[in-house]
């Protein structure tokens, strides 16, 4: 394998920071969650279109309908995980939202071990139920603030089981499937879901400041495209074990810009959950026995 000529731990970094993007551009949205969920995917679509068409469209013929039914499907889920977790921004705070959307990992291993019959060791038990007190933790904080923020925690939790139906329709997919034209195509099916979901909801499409497109072009381009491209390259050079775990740091990363630019500050039960996620998911994250394969799937499919 060449060596890369820029230090691959740096870009992982870097695809972490603009990956925590994402719920600030949220947070400073006016518009209705299935709006901003709309704007970026269909940019995100538009920006890709001249790749896909230029050198992998011609893949599209060898798609089984089984393959295009599967898409379909993840591109609903996807769809709803946008709606849900950018409404949870709406009721509670980007700190509690994106460390209880971290917990993805935990419902991706209870679907593959129900799902697949994976199995699982004590090890990685004892990291998942550390985990979750660490989000009820988060939760009984939220709850002496108002009923609303703990409202808002639970549909990151929703927003969290969603994405882990995405990954896992996805998951064999990808074996026949190559990433730009799988994530082109579940890209595009969301984007019409997303598309129904305004409509029928009769929210408003436009007319929008310009500060909001804005918004909504900065979540295609940095959090969708700059972000897990970065992820994308990284993954050739490092192990998908260590771009799993570099996940796990954007909820600091949008807790930090979360401080900074919308001045929210964190409450001491939200350090404290936030400190026990953390830790149970990188214990659960830890043991590469068991979790290797599972990560190295996660990694393939991640656009959140």
């Amino acid at each position: 394998m060449d060596s890369p000529k820029i230090n691959p731990y740096a870009v992982l970094i870097i695809g972490v920071f603009f990956v925590s993007t994402s719920a600030i551009f949220v947070k400073l949205s006016a518009a209705d969650a299935g709006v901003i969920a709309f704007y970026r995917l269909l940019f995100t679509v538009l920006l890709m279109l001249p790749l896909f068409l230029f050198k992998y469209a011609g893949e599209l013929k060898e798609i089984s309908k089984r393959d295009w039914l599967f898409s379909f499907v993840a591109g609903i889920f996807l769809a709803f995980h946008f709606i849900l977790w950018f409404e949870s921004l709406n009721y509670t705070s980007v700190a509690s939202s994106t460390v209880l959307v971290t917990l993805q990992p935990l419902f991706a291993f209870a679907g593959t071990y129900f799902i697949f019959k994976e199995k699982f060791t004590l090890g990685a038990l004892i990291g998942g139920l550390v985990a979750v007190a660490g989000s009820f933790i988060i939760g009984w904080g939220d709850f002496q603030v108002s009923g609303q923020a703990l409202y808002g925690d639970a549909l990151a939790l929703a927003a969290c089981a969603l994405i882990t139906g995405y990954l896992l329709f996805g998951q064999t997919i990808r074996k026949r499937m190559s990433l730009i034209t799988y994530t082109f195509i579940v890209y595009f099916n969301c984007t019409v879901v997303l598309f129904l979901y305004v409509v029928i909801k009769k929210e408003a499409f436009y007319p929008y400041p310009a500060k909001e497109w804005i918004y909504f072009f900065l979540l295609a381009v940095l959090s969708n495209l700059l972000g897990h491209t970065l992820f994308n390259w990284s993954i050739k050079y490092i192990s998908t074990s260590s771009v799993s775990m570099a996940i796990l740091l954007e909820p600091i990363g949008a807790s930090i810009l979360a401080w900074w630019l919308l001045k929210e500050k964190l409450s001491a039960a939200q350090i404290a959950g936030g400190t026990v996620v953390l830790l149970g998911l990188l214990l659960f994250a830890a043991d590469p026995k068991k979790l290797k394969g599972i990560l190295a799937k996660r990694k393939q499919h991640i656009h959140s």
